[in-house]
C-alpha cells in the first residue's frame, strides 16, 4: 500500500494510517506461528444481504455498512477507516473484486492480498483522479525503494461507475486485470530475483483510508493527491461482489521454517472448515420447510392451530360475557340511584304541601303573632289590599314587571295546591339512552335514566301568573313539579 508519488519522489519513511490495514498478527519470520486456514476452495461472495459478509470476512477496523449497492466502506472524520479481512488464507489464486471507489481528494480505496510476513499485493484508487487505478506488490514487508507502481487508465469515472479489479497469482507470475483487460505482469524473478515476490499464504483484505490526512508524512499526502478535507465528505466505497480461488487444496498453511519462500509453506491436508461453511446449502425459507413436511406432521400443525383457536374464541367470549354481566350491574345501579332521588323528591313534595303556602306552618305558627307569620297575617300589606281571615295572599306578580310585588285591586287571590306529583313506575330499559333527558326540581336539572320519563309539565294554576318566584320551581313552565 506505499508506493511511489506520480511525480517520482521516494518515500523514504513514514508511519501511515494504512499500517492499521496492513499489519501482521504473528510475524513467522521471527518466531514460529500457528497454522493459517485455508479457504480450499473457490467462491463467490455477492454482498447483496447483510449476512454475506459475516460468512467469510471479519470487520477489524470501524464500521462496515450495507446498502442497495452492496457493502459501504466510508470515512465520514479524522481517524476513520473502515477495514475487512477474510477469515481463510490462499496460497496462490484468484481475486475478483466489483467495486466503485470513492471520491475525496486524498481518500484511497483499497483491495490488498497480505500474507503473515507481509508479502503484499495492491489495488489503489485515488479518490482525486477518476481515471487511474494504480497497482502494487511489496515482498516481506520491504520499504526500501517505491519504485514498483504502476498507474492504468480505466475507461470510465471510477467513482460513478462499478469496475471488477483481478489479480491473478500463481509462483511463476502476478497478473492485474481491469474489467477482463490484462494490465501488468509480473514475473517472480523480475522481483529481486524472486526475494521481493510475493509468495507466501495470504488474506483478502478490502477498506478505505484518508492518505491525505494532515498527520500523514508530506510524502503520502503528494500521493494521495493533496489535503483530505474531511468537509468536503462523507467518502464511501462501495463492494458489490468478490469472487475468491484458493488454488491449493488442504484445511491449513503452515511455515516450516522462517525464510519465508513458497518452498517452505507446507500444505496439511484434511478438510478446510472455512470450505464446509461457505458451501453449506443456504438455510430454508419458511415455505421450503413446510413442503418437506410430511403429510401427518402438517394435519396436527392444523389441529393444533384449530384447538389454539377454539381456546382464544372461548376466551374472548368468556371476556364478553364478563363486561356484559359488569354492564348490567352498573345499569341496575344507575337506575337505583334514580329511583331513590325520585323517591327523595315526592317526599319534598309532602311536606312542603304539610307546611303550606311559604313553606311555613301555619296551625303551628299563626297564634304567634304577626312577626312569627312573616309579615303574612296582614298588618304589613300595601294600602289599598285586601286581607282574607286567614291572612294575605300571595301577591300576583304581573308579567309586565317581574319580580315587583303588585296588588291586585280587591280581594287578594288565594293559591289552590296544585296535585301531587307521584312516582312513575318503573319501565324496563331498553337498552338506548337518550342524550339531553333531564327532570327538573325546584328549577334544579337533574339526570334522568334512559325511558324513564317524569311527570309531564303542569302550566301554571288558575291565578298564578307565569311562574311565582322565577327559577324557583313555581309553576315552572320548564317541566318541574308544583309547590304549594
Amino acid at each position: 500500500m506505499f508506493s511511489f508519488s506520480s511525480s517520482g519522489l521516494l518515500l523514504l519513511s513514514f508511519v501511515s494510517l494504512a499500517l492499521g490495514q496492513t499489519y501482521t498478527k504473528c510475524q513467522p519470520l521471527n518466531t514460529t506461528c500457528p497454522p493459517d486456514d485455508a479457504l480450499g476452495t473457490s467462491h463467490d461472495f455477492n454482498f447483496n444481504s447483510s449476512t454475506v459478509l459475516a460468512q467469510g470476512f471479519d470487520t477489524t477496523i470501524g464500521e462496515v455498512g450495507y446498502g442497495d449497492n452492496g457493502l459501504e466502506f466510508t470515512i465520514s472524520k479524522k481517524g476513520d477507516m473502515p477495514t475487512v479481512v477474510s477469515n481463510f488464507y490462499i496460497f496462490w489464486g484468484s481475486v475478483s473484486v466489483v467495486m466503485r471507489a470513492a471520491k475525496g481528494q486524498g481518500i484511497i480505496s483499497t483491495i490488498v492480498l497480505l500474507s503473515d510476513d507481509l508479502d503484499e499485493v495492491d489495488w489503489e484508487m485515488m479518490g482525486g483522479n477518476a481515471t487511474t487505478a494504480e497497482s502494487n506488490y511489496f515482498g516481506k514487508g520491504n520499504t526500501t525503494t517505491y519504485d514498483r507502481a504502476l498507474y492504468h487508465p480505466v475507461n470510465s469515472d471510477i467513482s460513478d461507475n462499478f469496475h471488477n479489479y483481478t489479480t491473478h497469482w500463481t509462483s511463476d507470475q502476478l497478473q492485474w486485470w481491469i474489467d477482463g483487460n490484462l494490465v501488468r505482469t509480473l514475473q517472480y524473478g523480475d522481483a529481486l530475483g524472486g526475494r521481493n515476490y510475493p509468495q507466501t499464504p495470504m488474506t483478502v483484505r478490502m477498506g478505505i483510508w484518508a492518505g491525505g490526512d494532515s498527520s500523514e508524512d508530506p510524502y503520502t499526502i503528494e500521493w494521495a493527491g493533496g489535503l483530505t478535507n474531511y468537509n468536503d465528505g462523507p467518502f464511501t466505497m462501495y463492494v458489490q461482489s468478490a469472487t475468491v480461488t484458493d488454488f491449493s487444496n488442504g484445511k491449513q498453511y503452515a511455515y516450516g521454517d522462517h525464510s519465508g519462500s513458497w518452498q517452505s509453506i507446507q500444505t496439511i491436508a484434511g478438510n478446510s472448515t472455512i470450505k464446509d461453511t461457505l458451501n453449506a446449502p443456504p438455510p430454508l425459507t419458511l415455505a421450503q420447510k413446510w413442503n418437506n413436511l410430511s403429510s401427518g406432521t402438517k394435519i396436527a400443525i392444523y389441529a393444533s392451530a384449530g384447538g389454539g383457536g377454539a381456546l382464544l374464541f372461548a376466551a374472548l367470549l368468556f371476556v364478553c360475557i364478563r363486561q356484559r354481566r359488569k354492564g348490567r350491574q352498573e345499569r341496575d345501579a344507575y337506575n337505583a340511584k334514580i329511583e331513590a332521588e325520585r323517591e327523595e323528591a315526592y317526599r319534598d313534595q309532602i311536606q312542603l304541601r304539610e307546611k303550606g303556602l311559604g313553606g311555613w306552618n301555619k296551625k303551628e305558627y299563626e297564634s304567634q303573632g304577626e312577626d312569627a307569620l312573616g309579615g303574612w297575617g296582614g298588618e304589613h300589606v300595601a294600602p289599598g289590599t285586601k286581607v282574607d281571615g286567614d291572612g294575605i295572599s300571595p301577591v300576583y306578580h304581573s308579567p309586565a314587571s317581574p319580580g315587583l310585588r303588585s296588588p291586585v285591586p280587591g280581594r287578594a287571590r288565594t293559591m289552590s295546591p296544585g296535585p301531587l306529583v307521584a312516582p312513575q313506575p318503573q319501565r324496563a330499559w331498553n337498552g338506548s339512552p337518550q342524550q339531553g333527558s333531564f327532570a327538573s326540581y325546584g328549577g334544579q336539572r337533574s339526570p334522568q335514566s334512559p325511558n324513564f320519563p317524569l311527570a309531564s309539565p303542569q302550566g301554571p294554576p288558575q291565578g298564578y301568573g307565569n311562574g311565582y318566584g322565577n327559577g324557583g320551581g313555581y309553576g315552572n313552565a320548564r317541566g318541574g313539579y308544583q309547590r304549594f
